[in-house]
This record gives C-alpha cells, structure tokens and sequence, in this order.
C-alpha cells in the first residue's frame, strides 16, 4: 500500500518530508485540519455580514490600495483579480520537486485554520499534488516580504483555470487539465486568493529542498575527506575525542565522531607518519566541517519553524474573534538563514578544493597529478581547475540577499528580506557543493590506489569499492567530465552509513 501522510497538528520535520519525497507519499487532510478550516471559513463568512467597517484585503484592496473599499458584490472578482495581476514571474522554470514541495508547504499553512479559505480550496491543492498536476512557476518575482506574491499566483492560477501546468511531461494550458479531470475552477471567495498569495512557501520550500541536499552533503563530505586524508598519508591525531571536548562545539565533536568510525580498522591512518602535522585542510577538517554542521543545524530549525507556520495576512482568529493585519508573510528569519547557510556550503566546497589540490600536487609519494606518467598525461590536472571554478562561483553567490531592499508598492511596502532571491542561489550553492565533493571524491579514490599494498577502513573500502563500479581506476588519460557526472550521479545514489 502506498504511503499517505496525513497533514495535521504533527510537526511537519525532515524526516517526513523525506519520506514523503522518497516514497511520492499521498497528500490528504486530517479530520482536525478539515474541521479548523470549516470553522474558520464559517466565522469570517459570519463576521462580515455582523460588521460594516473595512477589513483589509477582505473587503478592501491590496497594500497601497488597502483604503479602497470593496463592494461586496465584487469580493470574488477582487481575489480573482488579486491573483492574475501577481502572475508576473520570469526567468528559469522552478522544478518539478520543489513545486510539489510548494504545494505541500501551503496546504500545510492553510490547515491550522487562521487563513479564511474553504475546505474545496484546500483540497483542490491536493488534488494537483496527488495528480502530479504541476503549475508553471518562474524563479523571478518575489520580495521575500509580503509572502512570494510572483510565484505563488503563478502556483494558484490553475485553481481558476488560469496559467500553465506540465502533467504528463507536457506542459499545456490549465484549463484543458481541469476539463480532463471535470473539476470546475474554484470560485475565491473573499480573503482566499490573499490568503493564497501572501506566504513563504516558495522560499521555505526551496529552504526544503537545499536543507535536505545539505544534510546529505554534509555526511558526504566526512566520508570522501577521509579517503583524501587516507591517500595524503594524513594522521588521525586531529581527530581525537580529547581535543574536541576543550572546544566542545557540536559540529565538531560530531565531525571527529564520524572520522574515528570511518577510519577504524585502516592500516593506512594507523602507520608510522614521518611528518608530525598536515595542512590546515586536513588537519582542520573537525573545525571547518563542524561549523558547517552547526549551522545546517540552526538553519533546519529556522525552517522547521516556517513551515509549521501560518505565514498569509490578515490573520484570522475564531476563538478570539480577531482578525488581525500583521507581517508573518515577511520573510527576513529565512532570508538571514539562506545567507548563513549559503556561506556554510561553500566552505565545506572551498576547503575541499585545497584537499584535491594537495593530492595532484606530487607531495608523500604520490605522483604529481595522480598518473603514472606525468608530462605524456596531464592526469587529474585540469579536475582540480573545474573545483577552483565553482569554488569561486559560490564565493560570488555567497554575496547576501538578506541586506538588500527596494521599496514597493508605493513605498508601503518599504523594507523586504530578497530571501527568494538568497533561496534560488542556495540551491544553486548546493548544487555547486555536489559538483566539488565529486570532484575530491573522483581525486581522492585515484589517489588511494597508489597507496596498495596497505588498506584503507572496511566502511571506506566498502564505499570505494561501489565508487569503482561507476568509475575506473584511470591509467593514462581520458575524457573526464563523463567521469565528473559519472561521480556526481554516484553522490546522488549512495547509501550513507554514518548520521
């Protein structure tokens, strides 16, 4: 049976998520999530005909033109209106996994009950999830601060039979979908395309998605650093337990944890070492990676807040018959983690880099760029190039989003967090880390070899030995960049036996 996850007051984490991607879990509702959506759809519904004063966004206009008051005549086509006007992104395509992530993340938001959309509404957004029925949304657009305004319209338009979606690798037109699958548009109701519009789904769910492929990395870069410490002839004494707890930060203890279990049981780490220290990229490996650790830690926990969170405006509360304008939408707790974040994985890159090149460099017996005949073959020589590229790509990217702003409109919108602008280019710092560790991974495995008769850990044997099922050992020289990808898909796949 497949696996259905059921949103309710449960704590959305990592762990579920990922399941949810691994297994392309169903989507439903929970009788509770149903129920606070009903109620809180019954009590605006209920508020409006009791008051006579303008509430904004339910009965007035948007930002600037929040003192317009609307008729209530016109409360549909005002919401209508409210999201194809905001459908004006560009650029790139968001990808498919991240849209199904964006369409969880908001079903997710609205169930708490302090959103005012109806119970149908909700659950169309479910049905286009469960159906892989993906809207086209375009990475440029958003502000970061009165929600992903750009973006999410752009989520939402098929709702209304409006915009684009790709189902069946195909894009096409969503009205044709919502004939294919006889479902009527919805018809918004007051507060409902606000409530719609104003969240932080697009950047909590590319937050998600780099957050996951962090996490993976980070456990990565452990194993594929102690091969390269293997292959230099590098010593475990910066590993020990002792030093760490004098500077006991977590990540650092954690890292060195993860060294002594991948290294246990090696010939290589445990032999006689003539020199008495190695390089800082070796011999900082707890400090560095451990910091990057730290700080995957407290960005997770910046995410997992936001996407427990209800994140539209004005905010409606039953209970204590409030409905209050406020600024959850703003999205300056991501747009500062992004950052952070950002600069975390490009370290784990940029100390990588120095490791790949301290393995071509000829130094403790290895040959200089780690083929047998030099000169005749320029061996992993230009590897070492495309690693100094993209470390340098991200150094670029790590530039903060979080310290711009450009009013809007008409200055009410006077400060903005660009946190969509710092989640686009995390992922791609993501992405660029994935590219690097394959880089060392494709220089450290080459290298080891020279190091025969002697042997490595059983756990680091295992995984070289699985590497080398996708990529050979390399005698004289050949077109790389199939290797690279070859490398980089391995990454992708591996199973990771460390936490």
């Amino acid at each position: 049976m497949a696996y259905i996850h059921y949103i309710s007051t449960e704590v959305l984490n990592f762990e579920t998520l990922q399941k949810i991607i691994q297994e392309n879990a169903e989507i439903r509702l929970s009788d509770d999530a149903k129920n606070k959506i009903i109620a809180c759809r019954k009590y605006l519904d209920e508020k409006m005909e009791k008051v006579d004063e303008p509430i904004y966004g339910i009965t007035t206009g948007f930002g600037a033109l929040h003192d317009h008051t609307i008729t209530r005549d016109q409360l549909t086509k005002l919401q209508e209106n409210l999201v194809k006007s905001h459908a004006c992104g560009t650029g790139d395509e968001v990808d498919a996994q991240t849209i199904k992530m964006m369409l969880l993340l908001k079903a997710q938001a609205l169930s708490y009950g302090h959103s005012g959309v109806q119970l149908k509404t909700v659950e169309r957004i479910l049905d286009f999830y469960n159906n892989d029925i993906l809207p086209v949304v375009y990475q440029q657009g958003s502000l970061g601060a009165s929600g992903d305004l750009s973006p999410l319209a752009h989520l939402f338009l098929p709702l209304i039979g409006f915009g684009e979606v790709r189902y069946g690798g195909k894009k096409q037109p969503s009205a044709d979908i919502l004939i294919r699958f006889r479902w009527k548009p919805i018809e918004l109701l007051s507060k409902e395309g606000l409530a719609l519009l104003n969240g932080t789904q697009f950047m909590s769910s590319h937050g998600v998605m780099a957050l996951l492929k962090a996490r993976r990395l980070s456990r990565l870069a452990d194993i594929i650093a102690a091969i390269s410490l293997e292959a230099f002839d590098g010593r475990i004494d910066p590993f020990l337990d002792a030093i760490q707890q004098i500077r006991p930060h977590k990540g650092q203890i954690k890292t060195a944890e993860n060294f002594r279990k991948i290294l246990e049981g090696s010939e290589l780490i445990t032999r006689y070492k003539r020199h008495v220290q190695d390089p800082y990229s070796f011999r900082c490996i707890p400090q560095v990676h451990g910091a990057s650790k730290d700080t995957i830690a407290y960005v997770s926990s910046i995410i997992m807040t936001e996407i427990n969170s209800v994140t539209d405006n004005p905010t409606i509360f039953p209970d204590e018959d409030l409905i209050v304008s406020g600024g959850n939408f703003h999205g300056q707790p991501l747009a500062l983690g992004f950052d952070f974040l950002c600069i975390a994985l490009a370290e784990l890159g940029s100390i990588s880099e120095r490791r790949v090149y301290r393995l071509i460099s000829g130094w403790r017996n290895l040959p200089e760029f780690l083929v047998a005949k030099p000169g005749l073959n320029s061996g992993f020589m230009i590897p070492q190039y495309a690693a100094a590229s993209i470390v340098s790509q991200n150094k670029q990217l790590c530039t903060p989003s979080s310290v711009d702003s450009i009013p809007s409109s008409n200055e009410q919108e006077d400060h903005v967090s660009m946190g969509a602008n710092g989640a686009t280019k995390l992922l791609r710092v993501a992405d660029n880390l994935e590219r690097i560790l394959a880089i060392e991974l494709l220089n450290a495995a080459q290298a080891i070899e020279f190091r025969k008769p002697m042997k490595t850990s059983p756990f680091l044997q295992e995984f070289l030995d699985q590497f080398r099922k996708e990529v050979d050992f390399m005698e004289e020289d050949q077109v790389m960049y199939k290797a690279i990808h070859k490398a980089i898909d391995f990454l992708q796949k591996v199973e990771i036996k460390i936490d």
